[in-house]
């Protein structure tokens, strides 16, 4: 089995970046698209995953088995995996990731409160924008 070029380096700068601001890349698990995604449906209860990715849709079974083993990595989401047939594995938070999630909540209602401000915002960049574009 042959390891490119490409993907060592990809997980030297990776563990390169890790070691020289771990706090940076774990916001970044928390804050990433999937992240937030993950943590907000996961604070009301715990998921199998094809109901976990159905709940959160639009995700890629791809996308969500990488999340979900980043932030069971961090320490904010178990992996229950229970030996019967057919296998059954739930995902829940654990105390460290309930914590996240309900920074990650807050800022979620903040965002539903403020949108009317953040539209408005928009539309009048998008305006000054216009206008500089047609002189």
């Amino acid at each position: 089995m042959s390891v490119s070029t490409e993907s060592l380096l990809s997980e030297a700068t990776a563990a390169q970046g890790e070691a020289m601001c771990p706090h940076r890349l774990v916001l970044e698990h928390v804050t990433s698209r999937w992240g937030v995604l993950v943590l907000l449906q996961l604070l009301d209860r715990p998921y199998r995953f094809s109901e976990l990715r159905r709940a959160i849709g639009r995700v890629s079974e791809k996308m969500l088995t990488q999340t979900l083993q980043t932030l069971e990595r961090d320490g904010l989401v178990h992996r229950d995996a229970k030996p019967v047939i057919p296998p059954r594995v739930d995902y829940s938070l654990t105390d460290l990731g309930r914590e996240a999630a309900e920074r990650v909540r807050g800022l979620a209602e903040w965002t539903a409160r403020r949108m009317d401000a953040v539209q408005e915002a928009r539309e009048v960049y998008d305006a000054r924008k216009g206008d500089a574009g047609q002189e």
